[in-house]
């Protein structure tokens, strides 16, 4: 069957989009994704204003109450100033602009609940607000509200007391919530006509906040740092030297972990460079190193970091092999621990490595799975430990990218149970795919492993500097002052 033809009269393309908004526009296929003109989609709005030159890097497409930025090849567009990520890049091809049809669906609503559009429709699905979460951290408080659909958001005050963020079009009953953790007094959602606003009371001087959009499920994210000075002054309290540091080489004796095309386990694979590092760091960096397992043994997810934690271990680094069903998928991707995943591939992957719950029933534990969104998402003594979790995994990350030269799949977050418990900074770092032939043959390699051992090296020992730079500032005492 042919694709649709963009030729359409004007009576077709509105009984067409009869069925809500933007429902039925015409769409064109570009490297296999359908794709909606730009130009078709601001003719359905009233009042719309597109600004998009064909040779231009930025379109904007402005209605009544809206403003959308676009910028070409990126899939990150702007709504209001808030950000928003499309499953596909803006495209121009031949000097048009093209939208992916995600833009139709996720977006479009929300400019039509402004203006009239250009059709007899009903009115857009009211987006709920499904849940209210409130998480303390030592340098900041974050505030997320789970929704049952895309939203914009715009800041409309930061000022010393209180902040307030405007959620358009997000329904549901005002409600309150008390935090009083020292530096943000309550959260009160309150009703402004057809939207919310979130206005968060401070118990003292005010923060600085940071404002993500996130998708799988629908979340906007307030992070809401402490003023810089008492940061530092938490973070320099409880900087101590580096001393021990345990090494959790994944899955292991009934658990096979990841499996090859030609049949590399996970678990012998990152058993044998768990060792490699080992042994280098005790050679070159004096720490005092323990591993979780150092045979093919089954360990149960929360005795490694129960281990860490008795050892009292000043870092924990899980070290696990990825996979993929989509067997050309390669690279490495670093996680720390996070009620809140990046995406849905992180959340994936969380999952696929937890799955190792399932079998510490045969080992004697119980499945343990009743609580296991208790234990990842709200573990309070990782929390104290997310900053510095976050900064171990940019360093070792970057270390074992850019020395190998391996494709770059990011620093995440996401529910590992493995992490959960962790009093001490935890990562988890996936070091190839198994799945891939190609990497496969590569990770099979023990002269390969010898250089993963030291690009992983390497990288704990820039966080060892890093570490003793930041205590040595803390032990210096204060300059005089002028008199």
């Amino acid at each position: 069957m042919r694709a649709r033809r963009l030729a359409f009269p004007l009576v077709a393309l509105l009984v067409l989009w009869a069925g809500g908004a933007g429902a039925g526009l015409p769409t064109v296929t570009h490297e296999g994704r359908p794709y909606v003109e730009l130009t078709r989609v601001a003719a359905s709005l009233q009042s719309a204003k597109l600004e998009a030159a064909g040779a231009a890097a930025r379109a904007r497409l402005t209605t009544p109450g809206h403003v959308v930025t676009f910028t070409r090849n990126r899939s990150r567009i702007l709504v209001n100033d808030a950000p928003v990520v499309l499953d596909a890049p803006v495209r121009v091809k031949r000097g048009v602009w093209l939208v992916p049809e995600s833009f139709v669906d996720r977006v479009l609503p929300r400019l039509a609940a402004g203006t009239r559009v250009v059709t007899a429709q009903a009115p857009p699905p009211a987006v709920t607000l499904d849940e209210l979460r409130v998480r303390s951290y030592p340098s900041f408080t974050r505030i997320v509200l789970e929704t049952g659909g895309p939203v914009t958001h715009r800041v409309e005050q930061t000022g010393p007391k209180e902040a307030r963020i405007r959620i358009v079009g997000l329904a549901g009953d005002a409600r309150t919530e008390e935090v009083k953790d020292g530096f943000v007094d309550e959260i009160r959602v309150e009703r402004a006509g057809a939207d919310a606003v979130v206005r968060v009371v401070y118990e003292g001087a005010a923060g600085t906040l940071r404002a993500s959009l996130l998708v799988d499920p629908h979340r906007l994210v307030l992070d809401l740092h402490r003023p810089v000075d008492e940061a530092l002054r938490e973070n320099r309290e409880e900087l101590t030297p580096l001393r021990t540091i345990v090494l959790d080489a994944g899955h292991g004796g009934h658990d096979p972990g990841a499996i090859g095309p030609a049949g590399l386990q996970e678990k012998e694979l990152v058993l044998d460079v768990t060792r490699r590092v080992a042994k280098l760091v005790e050679e070159r960096l004096g720490l005092k190193v323990l591993l979780t397992r150092d045979s093919d043994v089954f360990v149960p997810l929360r005795d490694r970091t129960s281990f860490a934690n008795r050892q009292g271990a000043d870092l924990f680094v899980s070290i696990h092999a990825n996979a993929h069903r989509v067997a050309g998928t390669d690279g490495v991707e670093t996680f720390f621990l996070s009620s809140e995943a990046t995406d849905g591939a992180a959340r994936q992957v969380a999952l696929q490595e937890n799955g190792a719950m399932q079998l510490e029933k045969t080992a004697g534990r119980g499945d343990g799975r009743a609580d296991i969104v208790k234990t990842i998402l709200w573990d309070l003594a990782q929390s104290e430990f997310q900053v510095e979790s976050e900064r171990l995994a940019a360093i070792v990350h970057d270390s074992v990218t850019q020395t190998l030269r391996m494709s770059n799949r990011g620093v995440k977050q996401a529910g590992f149970y493995v992490l959960g418990g962790a009093a001490m900074p935890a990562i988890l770092l996936e070091i190839g795919f198994v799945t891939n032939p190609r990497e496969e043959r590569k990770l099979k390699d023990p002269r390969y492993r010898d250089e993963l051992a030291r690009a992983i090296l390497a990288g704990l020992a820039e966080y060892k500097r890093n570490w003793d730079q930041r205590l040595r500032a803390a032990g210096e005492p204060a300059a005089p002052r002028a008199r």
